[in-house]
């Protein structure tokens, strides 16, 4: 496994020919996977994903993350089947419990663990071409199958989640785990715990499982601008994962628990401004990486000495500079000064 790999993480937040051309960018910077949420309700992931496929030719592609609930996992299946023709075997899927738009939807997120388990069961048998009847617990399929020859049956499927169950069965089944808000050693050590516990359950080598931080990024010459820069998007990224943070042994008050709570998932900017100013720094920094290029990359250095095989990192703006600004410097600036440091 290559213990250095990066990728990006975008929301569907640009018009087409923006992201056509940030897209071609992030390739020609050197990362090496290219992740769109897949959030409601934001620009569709698949057709934005398949942009990215005719608009790039070597860097890897995929949700970060789907769900099973918002969509079938067969009809996962047929697209991430699809978008991997269309990119030549580039693309991943990236699958979790989800959250984003449930609430507008009437979604009931149910036995979230399971519900993603069968899941993968299901679009894996889809994936080697197999006709499937599946009556699981959470997803039904009768008597189905793709009507196209997938390129490839083993497509990398990396579970994305920061509860004991999703880390678990990453280690159990997938060919990748996703962690956000982990960057400090409690965090990754407390996850790759979790991820080996699963990996011991059916005899597979944790080191054959990529195991990727996806954290909230900012690199700027003033330490404190980097850290304000990532402070909103911190925040919204603990609204979902403050059990993970107590679990993991980051200090969080009884009062930034309760607001957070209240809060919910979110993308309101005016709603996510007043918890921030709650949020302590040192919190902040434990679950992102903020700073200078020489403060970020001597984080980076620590994560991969831990065990932490590929960064994904969601790039943060500040009054002062825009995301291309961090997206560049972590690829051209951080990642050579990290390789030269562990060689």
């Amino acid at each position: 496994m290559n213990p250095m790999t990066t990728g990006v993480l975008l929301l569907g937040e640009l018009p087409a020919n923006e992201l056509a051309s940030l897209a071609r960018r992030i390739e020609e910077w050197g990362y090496d996977y290219l992740w769109l949420g897949d959030e409601r309700f934001f620009r569709e992931v698949y057709s934005s994903l398949t942009l990215c496929a005719l608009n790039t030719s070597r860097i890897k592609l995929g949700p970060c993350v789907t769900d099973p609930y918002s969509r079938h996992p067969a009809l996962t299946a047929q697209a991430i089947g699809t978008l991997d023709e269309i990119s030549g075997g580039r693309a991943v899927l990236g699958i979790g419990a989800g959250i984003s738009g449930f609430a507008e939807l009437g979604i009931a997120r149910s036995r979230p663990a399971l519900a993603i388990r069968e899941a993968v069961t299901l679009i894996q048998a889809l994936m080697r071409g197999e006709e499937v009847d599946f009556q699981g617990r959470t997803v039904e399929f009768k008597g189905g199958g793709l009507n196209f020859s997938p390129l490839r049956p083993d497509l990398p499927i990396y579970i994305a989640s920061n509860s004991p169950l999703g880390l678990q069965l990453a280690g159990e089944v997938a060919d990748g785990a996703i962690i956000s808000s982990c960057a400090s050693q409690a965090t990754v050590d407390y996850s790759l715990g979790i991820i080996s516990e699963g990996a011991s359950r059916t005899n597979r080598d944790t080191a054959a499982i990529d195991r990727v931080a996806r954290l909230n990024c900012c690199i700027a010459a003033d330490s404190q601008e980097a850290l304000q820069g990532v402070r909103m998007s911190a925040v919204r990224s603990l609204s979902t994962y403050t059990r993970f943070a107590i679990a993991a042994g980051l200090e969080v008050t009884p009062g930034l628990i309760d607001a957070v709570a209240q809060l919910g998932y979110t993308h309101d900017t005016q709603k996510l401004e007043t918890l921030a100013r709650q949020a302590p720094d040192d919190l902040i920094r434990d679950a992102t990486l903020a700073g200078t290029v020489e403060e970020v990359t001597a984080k980076v250095v620590s994560m991969i000495e831990w065990g932490i095989t590929q960064v994904t990192i969601r790039a943060s703006a500040t009054p002062r500079q825009g995301i291309a600004t961090t997206l560049e410097a972590f690829a051209t600036e951080v990642m050579p000064q990290v390789r030269e440091q562990l060689r």
